[in-house]
C-alpha cells in the first residue's frame, strides 16, 4: 500500500565524505491516491542490523519527507552509518483511509575528516623548478596491516589532479579529482572507501599526479602556475581495526616520488604518455623502486632566480608561446625514485566532497572509420561530446599513435581545426613494445565528436576506438519527448550540451582554449538543467566559488573560478572589466533561488546570503538613480540585432543592466522573506520599488510604449514584470511586431532569449510562442538540429547553409546557453511549474499549453517527492491530459484558454481567471476535453 522506494542523503544516495549530518528525505511509493504522510520513524545505526543506533526518531508526527534534519547526534569522522525509515501516511486504499509502510532499505552515509583533523602534509614529487613543465609524477609508500580491519578510508585531494591506488589497483572511479575550484580558498577533498583493498601484511598506497587546472596552461592570458608551481598529494588513511584500536597513515616526507610515462598533460594541448617509461607494478607491495641518491631540493637562490609575478612583470605573447612549446617537449632525464618535498598550503580551504565527481558516465564506440577528401584518416562517434577517446594499439617499440580531437567537418568533408583555436586537444602515444595495449588520458579531456588519426601504428580498426564520455556524476531526472521529432532531437541536444560542459564546473564549451565557468550562461541555463539533472550538489558546490571569488566590494567575476585577478590583463575585450556584468553576475542570486525553487531547500539560501546580498549592495553603490551600470557590459551579448562585425545586441546596457538591477533585488526579497528575515526584506522591497519605477519613467514613454525597439527590450520588461499593468498590452503588441517584422525570427542573444517564448505565453500568445520554438530556417533552434546538430551550438549559423562557418575565433558546437529553451518545453508544454508558497514540487502548478500542431507531448520530473508528469494527446479538437501527482505532495490542475466541456477523474471548476480548475493529491489523474477553438470552427 505504501513503501519508500528511495532514502537519499544530501540529495545523494549513498554519501561518501560528509562533513556533518546530511539532510535526510525519501520518496515514497503507494497503489492509494491523495497520499499524505502524517508521521515517520528514523533510525541512524553503526551496523547494517540497526542494533547498535545513534539516532532513533521514534514515531515524530510531521508531513516533512524531503528535508528532515536531525540535531544533537555526535558523529565519528571516517565511519560508516546505517539509515533507515518507515512513514504512516493517510489517502484512499482499498481497504482503509491509513497506511503504515514497511522499513526502508537501507541506506548509508560515510562521514569525513569532521573536524579537518588532518594530520598529513601536502607532498611533492617536483620541485620549484619543474614550474617549466607539466609532467605527471608517482608518489609513494608501504605500510603494514597486522590486525583484523573493521573499516578504512581514504580521505585525500591534490595541488594538480591525481589518481589514487592501493595495492597496484585504483582507489574509486572518480575522473580529474578534485575537480577545479577557487584552490586558494576552497579545495575538495575526495574520501573513499578501502576497506575491502586492504590486505595483511605489506601494503602500498600510492597516487598518480598531473599539472590540471591548479598548474597547467588555463585562461584567457594562457598563462601557467596560476594557482601554484608544483603538483601535490595530500592523504591521510585511518585503518579501524576490530579491537578498536585505530591505525593512521598520511603523506609525509616518509615517502618517495618519480616521474611518470607522462610527459605532459595539461587541459587545451592533451596529454603525451611515453610507455617506454612505465613502471610495472609501481604500487605494489613489492615493488622495489630503484632510487636516485643525487636528486637535491632547490637551494634559496636557486629558488630565488625562478621566482616571477605576473602582475609586475607580465609575459609577452612570445614569451608565453615559447614556455607552452618547453612543457610540450619535456623529456624526464630520469625515471629514479626519491625523496619528496613538503608543500605548505592552507588546510583551512578545505572541504569535503560527498559525490557529484567527475566521472566516466557512458562510452560510444566508433561509428565508421573513413578517409576524407583530403586523405585524413577520422573516426566518427556520432555524437559531439566531452571526455576522451580509450584506444587500443598494436605497435613497435618506439611507433607513435597520435589523435586530434575535433567537434565537425568543413563544408568539403575534411578535418576542421580553427574553432579549437589555440588548443591542440591532442594524445600523442609512444608504444614501448608490440603487445596490444589500452590506454586513454590521464589528467586532460576533450571536446569532440571526431578524431583524426594523425599517426597510426599498423592498419586501425573502428572497434579499436571508444569514446568514453566524462562528467560529473548528476541523476538524470527530466524527460521530455512529443510527435515532433526535431523537438525531441532539440530535447537531446539540450541534454548534451549540458553533460558536455558540467564538468565539475559549468563551463562555456568544453573544446578550444577557454572551457571557462563563464557565469553568464550557467545563470541563464540553470533552471533547464533543475529539470534535467539532479544538479543541486552541483551548483552548490560551484555557488561557494561564486562567492569566494567576488571582489572585496560584491562584484562578481566574468568566470568562477577567477583566474582574472593573477595576471595583467590586456585582452581587447576583458581588459575593460572582469567582473560584474549584468546576467552574468546575476548568478549569485538567480541560481541560488533556482535551486531553492526546485529543491524546497532553504540550505542554499542560507550558505549564499551573504554573497547574494553582497551583490545586490555593489549594484546600488555603483547605480545612478537608480539605473545601473558598470564598466565592461556584454549586453545582449551576440545578438543579431548587433552591428556588422560587432558581438554586442542592440539593447543598450543601462537598459539591460538596469532591468537585470530590478530582477535580482526581487528575488533577493523573497529569499529575505523565506528565511524569515523581514526587516530585510522591507528595505529591498523598497529598493525594487524604486528601480521598477526608475526603468517605467527611463525606458517607457508617457503611453507606455518601450523607448527601445528591440526584441530583449521587449522581453526583458516582460518575463521581469518591469511594467505597469497599463503597459502590458502595449508591449506584448509591440513584441509581436518586432517578431513580424523579422518574419516570425528570433534576432535576440544571451539575454532575451532564455525568455523568449516565455514572455510570449505568458501574455496569452501560445501560438506565436509555439511557431517561434518550431521556426526550422535560420535562425532558430531547429535549423541546427536539421543541420545535423547533436549539442547546441554557441550561435545561431555557427554552421551555415552552405557549410561555411562563423568566424574561428568564437564557434563552439557545444555551449547550452540557447539550450535555456528547454526550461519552456518542461514549465510551459509539459505544464510542469512549481509553486513559490510550496516550492520542490511539494505543490505542483500543472498548466500544459497544447499547440504547434503536435498529435502529443510529454514531460516529466523526478522531484525531491517522485515523479510528477504529464502527457497530453490532440486527435480530432479533443485534449486527453494524463498527471501523475507524487505522495505527499498536492497540485493545481488548470486547462488552457481554450479548454471546454472538461470531464474525466477530477471534478473540475471555473477559477477567478475564468479557466477551468482542480486541486489534485497524489494518484494518476486524466481529465478530457475540447479545443474550444476547434469545436467553434466545427459548429
Amino acid at each position: 500500500m505504501v513503501t519508500i522506494s528511495r532514502l537519499r542523503m544530501d540529495y545523494l544516495d549513498h554519501p561518501v565524505g560528509v562533513d556533518a549530518m546530511p539532510q535526510f528525505g525519501w520518496v515514497m511509493e503507494s497503489d492509494g491516491t491523495c497520499v499524505m504522510q502524517q508521521a515517520y520513524q528514523l533510525q541512524i545505526g553503526t551496523d547494517a542490523g540497526f542494533c547498535e543506533l545513534i539516532y532513533d526518531s521514534g514515531k515524530t508526527e510531521s508531513d516533512e519527507s524531503a528535508h528532515v534534519d536531525v540535531r544533537g547526534v555526535e558523529l565519528c569522522s571516517c565511519t560508516r552509518y546505517y539509515v533507515r525509515a518507515k512513514v504512516w501516511v493517510t489517502g484512499s486504499f482499498a481497504d482503509g483511509l491509513e497506511a503504515e509502510s514497511p522499513w526502508s532499505e537501507p541506506a548509508s552515509f560515510v562521514t569525513a575528516l569532521l573536524q579537518n583533523e588532518w594530520e598529513a602534509d601536502f607532498i611533492s614529487a617536483e620541485t620549484k623548478a619543474d614550474k617549466t613543465n607539466s609532467k605527471g609524477t608517482y608518489v609513494r609508500k608501504t605500510f603494514s596491516v597486522e590486525k583484523e580491519v573493521k573499516e578504512a578510508y581514504i580521505c585525500s585531494t591534490a595541488l594538480g589532479l591525481y589518481h589514487l591506488y592501493l595495492n597496484g589497483e585504483p582507489v574509486g572511479d572518480d575522473q580529474m579529482a578534485p575537480g577545479w575550484t577557487s584552490y586558494h580558498k576552497h579545495l575538495c577533498y575526495q574520501t573513499c572507501d578501502v576497506t575491502a583493498q586492504l590486505k595483511q601484511g605489506k601494503n602500498a598506497v600510492g597516487a598518480h599526479l598531473g599539472a590540471g587546472w591548479f598548474k597547467g596552461m588555463m585562461g584567457f592570458v594562457h598563462e601557467r602556475n596560476n594557482y601554484g608551481d608544483q603538483t601535490a598529494l595530500l592523504l591521510q588513511l585511518v585503518i579501524r581495526y576490530t579491537d578498536g584500536s585505530v591505525q593512521t597513515v598520511v603523506s609525509d616526507e616518509s615517502w618517495i616520488g618519480c616521474n611518470s610515462p607522462v610527459t605532459f598533460s595539461e587541459i587545451y594541448d592533451g596529454e603525451r604518455y611515453d610507455a617506454r617509461l612505465e613502471q610495472d607494478d609501481w604500487c605494489e607491495p613489492e615493488f622495489v623502486p630503484v632510487m636516485d641518491e643525487s636528486f637535491r631540493r632547490l637551494t634559496n637562490e636557486e629558488l630565488a632566480a625562478l621566482a616571477y609575478d605576473p602582475l609586475t612583470d607580465p609575459l609577452t605573447d612570445e614569451q608565453k608561446e615559447a614556455q607552452r612549446e618547453a612543457a610540450a617537449a619535456y623529456y624526464p632525464e630520469t625515471t629514479a625514485w626519491h625523496g619528496v618535498e613538503i608543500v605548505p598550503y592552507k588546510k583551512e580551504v578545505l572541504a569535503a566532497q560527498p559525490g557529484c565527481s567527475v566521472k566516466i558516465n557512458g562510452e560510444i564506440p566508433a561509428q565508421r572509420l573513413f578517409t576524407t577528401p583530403q586523405g585524413d584518416l577520422v573516426l566518427d562517434f556520432g555524437q559531439n561530446l566531452t571526455g576522451w577517446v580509450r584506444f587500443t594499439v598494436r605497435g613497435k617499440e618506439g611507433e607513435l599513435a597520435h589523435i586530434r580531437c575535433f567537434e565537425t567537418l568543413d563544408a568539403a568533408g575534411n578535418v576542421y581545426l580553427d574553432n579549437l583555436r589555440g588548443a591542440k586537444a591532442e594524445i600523442r602515444y609512444i608504444c614501448k613494445d608490440s603487445e596490444p595495449v589500452t590506454y586513454q588520458e590521464q589528467f586532460s579531456f576533450q571536446g569532440f565528436r571526431y578524431a583524426k588519426l594523425e599517426t597510426w601504428p599498423g592498419e586501425p580498426k573502428a572497434e579499436d576506438f571508444v569514446a568514453c564520455v566524462v562528467h560529473s556524476e548528476m541523476e538524470e531526472t527530466g524527460h521530455f519527448s512529443c510527435s515532433n521529432p526535431l523537438v525531441n532531437q532539440l530535447h537531446h541536444n539540450i541534454g548534451w550540451s549540458l553533460r558536455d560542459n558540467f564538468l565539475d564546473i559549468p563551463t562555456d564549451c568544453p573544446q578550444r582554449d577557454e572551457r571557462m565557468g563563464w557565469t553568464g550562461d550557467a545563470q541563464i541555463f540553470c533552471r533547464t538543467s533543475c529539470y534535467l539533472r539532479n544538479v543541486y550538489p552541483f551548483f552548490s558546490k560551484w555557488l561557494k566559488d561564486v562567492a569566494c571569488d567576488q571582489t572585496e566590494e560584491g562584484g562578481v567575476p566574468h568566470m568562477v573560478p577567477d583566474t582574472m585577478p593573477f595576471h595583467v590583463i590586456t585582452d581587447w575585450l576583458l581588459g575593460q572589466g572582469t567582473h560584474s556584468a549584468a546576467a552574468w553576475a546575476d548568478v549569485a542570486v538567480v541560481n541560488p533561488w533556482m535551486l531553492y525553487l526546485t529543491y524546497g531547500d532553504r540550505r542554499i539560501l542560507e550558505q549564499q546570503f551573504d554573497s547574494m546580498k553582497k551583490w545586490i549592495d555593489f549594484m546600488r553603490a555603483h547605480a545612478v538613480d537608480n539605473i545601473w551600470n558598470y564598466k565592461l557590459q556584454f549586453g545582449d551579448w551576440v545578438a543579431l540585432d548587433a552591428e556588422e562585425g560587432s558581438y554586442f545586441g542592440a539593447t543598450p546596457n543601462d537598459l539591460t543592466c538596469t532591468a537585470y538591477y530590478a530582477y535580482s533585488t526581487g528575488l533577493f526579497v523573497k529569499t529575505c522573506e523565506a528565511l524569515g528575515k523581514t526587516g530585510l526584506a522591507a528595505e529591498y522591497q523598497q529598493l525594487y520599488y524604486d528601480i521598477v519605477n526608475k526603468f517605467i519613467a527611463t525606458f517607457l514613454d508617457e503611453n507606455y510604449v518601450m523607448k527601445v525597439q528591440t526584441q530583449t527590450a521587449h522581453i526583458v520588461a516582460l518575463y521581469f514584470n518591469l511594467l505597469p499593468t497599463g503597459g502590458i498590452p502595449g508591449t506584448v503588441e509591440g513584441l509581436k511586431r518586432l517578431l513580424e517584422k523579422e518574419n516570425g525570427h528570433l534576432v535576440t542573444g544571451f539575454v532575451g532569449t532564455p525568455y523568449f517564448c516565455h514572455a510570449l505565453s505568458q501574455n496569452g500568445c501560445v501560438d506565436e510562442a509555439y511557431d517561434l520554438l518550431l521556426k526550422e530556417d535560420f535562425p532558430s533552434w531547429l535549423y541546427q538540429v536539421k543541420m545535423g546538430a547533436t549539442t547546441v551550438w554557441e550561435h545561431w549559423d555557427g554552421l551555415k547553409p552552405d557549410g561555411t562557418m562563423w568566424s574561428a575565433d568564437m564557434n563552439s558546437f557545444n555551449h547550452y546557453a540557447y539550450g535555456a529553451i528547454g526550461e519552456w518545453l518542461y514549465r510551459v508544454v509539459a505544464g510542469l511549474e512549481v509553486d513559490e508558497r510550496r516550492p520542490g514540487f511539494r505543490h505542483c502548478v500543472i498548466a500544459p499549453k497544447t499547440g504547434g500542431n503536435l498529435d502529443y507531448a510529454e514531460g516529466s520530473s523526478d522531484s525531491v517527492y517522485g515523479r510528477v508528469a504529464t502527457r497530453w494527446e490532440a486527435k480530432d479538437g479533443q485534449i486527453t491530459l494524463t498527471v501523475q501527482v507524487p505522495a505527499n505532495t498536492t497540485a493545481t490542475l488548470t486547462l488552457e484558454e481554450k479548454a471546454a466541456n472538461p470531464q474525466g477523474d477530477v471534478v473540475m471548476m471555473k477559477n477567478r481567471d475564468g479557466l477551468w480548475s482542480a486541486e489534485l493529491g497524489s494518484g494518476v489523474w486524466t481529465v478530457r476535453y475540447s479545443d474550444g477553438r476547434s469545436v467553434a470552427v466545427e459548429a
